[in-house]
């Protein structure tokens, strides 16, 4: 797909399965999910990172889970970003910028990966890292106090910051490159950002866990997850106010079906996805 200039492509990682207790597991596609142990509670998502490519960059929004990737991963046969890339003639290497919505584990594991050698190493060698300041702060925090443990797991992640990778963002909106900002949003955690993409009069926002999937469109669903559930949920109204008015494309990371469509509203003012084939742009 395209907004403006920009070429956007949706790099599925497939579909998981998100356990309570921190647990990732990948579904199988092919036999109808069943919840084995019903003391346990389980969503299943799609993992979608974003590939926009602008004529000067090549830019990845998250970075996926990066199974397979892991010299030492039991997941070998689960799509992960370096496969995905292949498929547009693309390699690790061609990434320029890596724009991280937040450190949760599902959207940054991908950014690294154990070589041979049991060397932790940047998956895409090329690029700089952009988090913000404040999810960094938060995720240490964290990860050090052992809350939030299993969505933050920091290991490769502190090896990255110790050879400079990571760029910290500190402003409430900071410029990555031509037409690509991000938004420093707060809610899902006090340094989740979101970024808007802006080419020729069109405009795309990707979300990131603020509304992870076109599912959450018009329900709160977030309350459990959310670091500031109010802040959250008084964000995702403004942001898709702003996206109907400018008929902006949205991005969903966590989408298992639709991953990507322009807001308009129905007959009963509920916000639909409309399907951006049939509306070229």
């Amino acid at each position: 797909m395209r907004i403006g200039a920009f070429t956007i492509e949706l790099l599925s990682e497939g579909r998981f399965e998100l356990i309570e207790d921190g647990h990732i597991n990948r579904v199988n596609t092919n036999t109808p999910f069943h919840q084995e142990d019903p003391s346990t509670t389980s969503t299943v998502v799609g993992i979608n990172p974003v590939l926009v490519q602008t004529g000067s960059a090549n830019l990845l929004i998250d970075a996926g889970l990066g199974w397979g990737l892991d010299a030492g991963s039991s997941y070998r046969a689960v799509s992960n970003i370096q496969t995905n890339l292949d498929i547009f003639g693309l390699d690790t290497d061609d990434i320029s910028h890596v724009i991280l919505s937040h450190l949760h584990y599902d959207h940054a594991a991908g950014s690294s990966f154990v070589n041979e050698k049991l060397k932790t190493q940047p998956t895409f060698p090329n690029a700089a890292y952009y988090v913000h300041q404040k999810e960094w702060k938060y995720a240490v925090q964290q990860a050090q106090k052992g809350g939030d443990g299993a969505m933050y797991q920091l290991d490769e992640l502190y090896r990255l910051k110790a050879n400079n990778r990571f760029q910290l963002l500190t402003e409430e909106v900071n410029a990555i490159t031509e037409g690509v900002e991000t938004l420093l949003s707060g809610g899902h955690t006090p340094g989740h950002q979101v970024v808007h993409l802006q080419s020729e009069e069109e405009s795309g926002y990707y979300l990131g866990d603020l509304l992870p999937s076109s599912s959450h469109l018009n329900t709160y669903k977030m309350q459990q997850l959310d670091t500031h559930p109010i802040a959250a949920k008084k964000k995702k109204v403004l942001l898709l106010k702003k996206a109907l008015r400018q008929q902006a494309v949205l991005l969903f990371y966590h989408s298992k079906t639709k991953q990507a469509g322009r807001l308009i509203r129905d007959n009963d003012e509920q916000y639909v996805l409309a399907d951006i084939a049939k509306n070229p742009f």
